[in-house]
């Protein structure tokens, strides 16, 4: 454990043991292919990321890249890209419900649970971040 500037603990988070960069490739290229389908969640991203899909993706990999194997690439900026989207908390549940199952189709165990810990994380973030959600922070 590491411990903020408050003394609060901080996980350490170590790079994810037996994910691979082809891994995490398979899982956001399925992953995508799955969202670009999906009735709800499909024509929000067609739509923020019509004629930028492949850029899209590889930053994406860069993200998840960054996360499991603590690369440094992805150096973006997640709560600014998804403002102004019409994000809700079903939505949200959509995408999580779809990037866990698409992590326990492709992977054994142990590799699911580390993506789908993460996203479940980085879903909470960005729905505190973008005001969504139960746990969002309501300024008065």
């Amino acid at each position: 454990m590491a411990h903020s500037a408050t003394g609060r603990s901080i996980p350490i988070i170590t790079p994810a043991e037996g994910v691979t960069e082809e891994m995490i490739r398979e899982l956001v290229v399925t992953f995508y292919d799955r969202v670009l389908k999906d009735p709800d969640l499909g024509p929000i991203f067609s739509k923020a990321l019509s004629g930028r899909w492949s850029e899209h993706l590889a930053i994406m990999v860069d993200f998840w890249s960054s996360i499991a194997l603590r690369t440094a690439r992805y150096s973006g900026k997640p709560q600014a890209a998804h403002f102004g989207l019409p994000l809700n908390e079903q939505l949200f549940s959509r995408w999580l419900e779809l990037f866990e199952g698409t992590a326990r189709e492709l992977f054994e165990p142990d590799a699911a649970e580390f993506f789908i810990v993460r996203a479940q994380r980085i879903a909470e973030s960005l729905q505190i971040g973008l005001g969504i959600g139960p746990k969002a922070l309501r300024l008065p």
